[in-house]
């Protein structure tokens, strides 16, 4: 709902198809590979290892680490959720410019190898960051309850590295021929009620994984650990929309005298205010979860003016949203992480950094861990997703043709836009015919190899024969 209400409604069904597909590559890429890597051949006092060998096709799936206390098919839906919430942060950052088969491999890519590689690393009990293994980093591990690093981090900076190989939408930072634009271009937004829509449900479904998380709901201190974490994600979430709207309130009243209640500004806050909880929910204290929204919208807000001063596009401000916060997130929980908490949780002595300061003995164990996890995600997702969405592109696989982009990718990969007049049908048949007859006109003079395309000028002259509303001088589609 978010990014369909983000986009331009030229791309809507784009954008709905997409966020469907990442549904539908994660559950074959995680039930195929992403699973098994994730938690096969997982055993508590176990080995370390760097992934799961065991149990693809979730063949023998009910005898994993927790079982009989959890079901191995329950345990699957749960993770495959959490995989898919990976693969959709990305969609937002990619819409409006990238091609539908370009999407569907990155999708079952990240879902079936690179994300499962860092959830083994954090949550299997046999993972060299988990605080569950008998030989943990630095006497601690890193905590990460629900996944700061793990799924926000993992999706945030395979969003920043599409985006920055995919570059901006045509006329976002550059005219026609190229040049800056002194003030980036606006696009109209499809609808703010379906991206206030999907920050309600996202805020709700943020208790399931949070509290979820808990697993033993049934269990005396579980349950306590499942209500901790719905009190500090409700706080997370309020304090980051109160601090991005308030902020961007005055900086736009310094910039330009008369001060903005953006309702986008609120909604993203609560967001990155979710973001910022995730990882320490039920090791925080609830007057943390409030310090930890809190910086989390101000994060936010920083984080999407530096992409547009950088020119970096990214359509639903996902980037800061989630990258940027999951570093902070991790950080909070290496500061503010309370000592009864983390020895209720995780039995471990080694708490937040402020703590352990206070006692004198300035302890910064978990503080560390914690950032080698932050490294590790940040250098894993690189090496991994870089060479692939390079490749992409190299092969002029990744971006839309300019021509489609500018027509809109609903018409472009749909046949129809979100929104059609069907009194306009037969100058749309006609279009898509000249359009068809002026590319396999190209076709033998034409190398996609290496470029998104070497057509690019003929596609965009071709805007000549594209259907036009006489009173608004407008492209209809």
């Amino acid at each position: 709902m978010v990014c369909a209400g983000a986009v331009q409604t030229k791309n809507v069904r784009n954008a709905m198809l997409k966020n469907l597909l990442d549904a539908v590559g994660a559950a074959l890429g995680f039930y195929c590979f992403g699973y098994a890597f994730a938690y096969g051949g997982s055993k508590y006092g176990g080995p370390t290892t760097f992934l799961g060998h065991t149990g693809f096709f979730l063949m023998d799936v009910e005898n994993f680490y927790l079982a009989p206390d959890v079901n191995g098919f329950v345990y699957f839906f749960f993770q495959f959720a959490f995989a898919a919430t990976s693969a959709t942060i990305v969609a937002g950052t990619l819409a409006e410019r990238c091609q539908m088969g370009a999407y569907m491999m990155y999708s079952f890519l990240l879902t079936g190898f690179i994300y499962p590689v860092i959830v083994h690393s954090v949550w299997s009990p046999n993972g060299f960051l988990s605080p569950t293994n008998v030989n943990k980093l630095f006497g601690s591990g890193a905590i990460d309850f629900s996944g700061c690093g793990v799924i926000h981090m993992t999706g945030g900076i395979t969003g920043l590295i599409a985006t920055k190989i995919l570059g901006p939408r045509t006329g976002r930072f550059f005219d026609e021929r190229g040049e800056p634009l002194k003030t980036p271009a606006v696009f109209e937004q499809h609808s703010i009620a379906l991206q206030a829509l999907g920050t309600f449900l996202l805020w709700f479904g943020w208790y399931g994984f949070n509290s979820g998380s808990a697993l033993f709901i049934t269990l005396p201190s579980r349950s306590d650990t499942a209500a901790r974490a719905v009190v500090t994600t409700t706080l997370g979430a309020a304090s980051g929309a109160l601090s991005a709207l308030f902020a961007h309130l005055i900086i736009t009243e310094r910039e330009s005298g008369e001060g903005i209640y953006d309702i986008t500004m609120a909604m993203n806050g609560a967001l990155s205010g979710l973001v910022s909880i995730t990882a320490g929910c039920t090791v925080i204290a609830p007057w943390a979860a409030i310090i930890a929204g809190f910086v989390g919208g101000i994060n936010y807000l920083i984080g999407s003016r530096l992409l547009i001063r950088w020119r970096m596009d990214d359509a639903v401000d996902a980037i800061p949203v989630h990258f940027s916060n999951g570093i902070w997130g991790l950080i909070v929980v290496g500061l503010l992480a309370t000592p009864t908490y983390v020895m209720e949780v995780y039995g471990s002595p080694h708490a937040g950094w402020f703590y352990s300061w206070a006692d004198g003995s300035a302890d910064g164990r978990l503080l560390a861990a914690n950032l080698v996890l932050v490294l590790f995600v940040a250098g894993w997702v690189t090496c991994t997703m870089f060479p692939f969405l390079f490749l992409l592109n190299y092969l002029g696989w990744f971006r839309s043709d300019p021509l489609e982009e500018i027509i809109g990718l609903d018409v472009s990969y749909h046949g129809a836009g979100a929104m059609r007049d069907s009194s306009k049908d037969d100058e749309y048949r006609k279009f898509l015919e000249a359009k068809s007859l002026k590319r396999q006109n190209s076709n033998s003079s034409s190398s996609r190899i290496g470029r998104r395309s070497s057509n690019q000028e003929r596609d965009l002259e071709s805007l000549d024969i594209m259907p036009v509303d006489r009173k608004s001088k407008q492209n209809i589609y």
